[in-house]
């Protein structure tokens, strides 16, 4: 493969001049600045077409698995059927990334994702109809995302300033919540015109076009004296006593924690919708909850000058986790729809807040070494705090009613985020 185009770009970014103070609106809007960096351009460029494309995909396999079966549960046993493989190799794909090139790595996954789309699409297409082989599928595609997400969120330290990196991180998720937004939309248009099997094809050629960004970028090999680090057990063993050993790391997981399996009350969305408010109509209210965080997001993102340019990255996770308890707690007390899902979107804005600056903190905070297994922890944290949360907010609904549970969770939010940021000073004090 030649890279000689691709491999003259630097692999470290130069430190950027001070801009001069935005004016008028642009003080609000999103800081763009790293887009200026044609390395980082290309990577995020990349991750708009994946957004919406793997979205397709992500409503084809439980609406294909649906209409096979005709039961949730199966649709519900898919999905578990996804996350031990996406646990597994995102930590395997931490140590990975740190040992080899990460643009390599990028090149190797994301080719592995397309080649699943397209054995998705051959047996859609085939007429195949087994359960068994789109599970299988699944955890394949699980798998090779596991192993592609620390080597993409290491990679962004390497080609943006560090100033610069809560601007690259609110780019890069408000891309990705976007695609949650107008993927799953798009795949509920194109099934009645295109059929089913073709939002596989689709997510594959979209695929196509991500491999050919990464393709362009930099090479991106460890740094000196990385070189021949192994990706094993013992690697992986090494990251978890990396964060022990680091406590604004270790609490930045753990205010994800909190916030997700304590304040995510996407499990009880369906009860809320036909009893709560079941008058505005079932359909209508259970949308608009779905979306309301989503909607949130992007509307942060979009927003993102606001705060992205804040050096005091600590007091931003924890201010974002007590706002996203406060909101979450506020939909609980809502009988208004609206009123709730105004809620929600303010929640969901305070997520893309945190999701920011956790981010900045894990790239920050940690050396270039530990960053693909900090990333591969990440990963894990992010993929499993919302199960744990449905069954956590499942079970508390039954029990306590819904309302009392999603308020009752974002309460417990916001305390148990407050007791921790006085007990342990060291998010508190991190700043950049």
């Amino acid at each position: 493969m030649d890279t000689s185009e691709s491999s003259t770009e630097p692999q470290t970014p130069d430190p950027v001049a001070v801009d001069p103070p935005r004016r008028g609106w642009r003080r609000w809007a999103m800081d763009t600045r790293p887009l200026r960096i044609p390395a980082y351009r290309r990577l995020w460029s990349s991750t708009i077409v994946t957004a919406v494309g793997s979205q397709l995909t992500a409503v084809a396999v439980p609406k294909q698995i649906y209409d096979i079966t005709g039961s949730s549960a199966w649709v519900g046993a898919a999905s578990l059927a996804g996350l031990l493989p996406l646990i597994v190799f995102a930590l395997w794909g931490g140590a990975v990334a740190d040992s080899m090139d990460r643009r390599k790595l990028l090149l190797i996954t994301n080719c592995g994702i397309a080649v699943t789309s397209l054995l998705f699409w051959l047996q859609a297409f085939s007429g195949l109809e087994s359960v068994a082989a789109l599970m299988v599928l699944l955890a394949m595609q699980q798998a090779f995302w596991g192993l592609n997400a620390p080597a993409r969120n290491a990679s962004i330290a390497r080609l943006v300033p560090e100033g610069q990196l809560p601007a690259a991180n609110a780019l890069g998720s408000t891309v990705m919540q976007t695609g949650q937004v107008v993927g799953p939309l798009l795949a509920g248009a194109l099934i009645p015109v295109v059929g089913l099997p073709e939002l596989y094809l689709i997510d594959a050629l979209a695929l196509c076009i991500t491999v050919w960004a990464v393709y362009k970028l930099p090479s991106l090999p460890p740094l000196a004296g990385s070189e021949k680090r192994r990706a094993g057990v013992r690697e992986i063993a090494e990251g978890f006593r990396y964060i022990s050993l680091h406590k604004v790391l270790l609490l930045s997981f753990l205010a994800d924690i909190i916030a997700m399996v304590f304040g995510m009350p996407r499990a009880l969305f369906p009860q809320l919708a036909a009893q709560t408010y079941g008058s505005y109509g079932e359909g209508l209210a259970l949308g608009l909850l779905f979306a309301a965080i989503p909607i949130g997001a992007v509307l942060g993102g979009l927003f993102s000058g606001t705060f992205s340019r804040a050096r005091r990255h600590g007091w931003m996770v924890i201010g974002a986790v007590v706002a996203w308890g406060a909101a979450i707690a506020g939909f609980g007390l809502s009988g208004n729809l609206w009123i709730a899902a105004a809620f929600l979107a303010l929640a969901g804005v305070a997520d893309m807040v945190s999701m920011v600056f956790r981010g900045a903190i894990l790239l920050s905070a940690a050396t270039d070494e530990m960053r693909g297994r900090m990333q591969g922890v990440f990963t894990v944290v992010v993929a499993g705090g919302p199960r744990l949360a449905d069954v956590l907010h499942g079970t508390a609904g039954s029990a306590f009613g819904p309302r009392t549970a999603v308020a009752g969770g974002g309460l417990l939010v916001v305390a148990v985020m407050l007791i921790l940021a006085a007990a342990v000073p060291a998010l508190r004090r991190y700043r950049i």
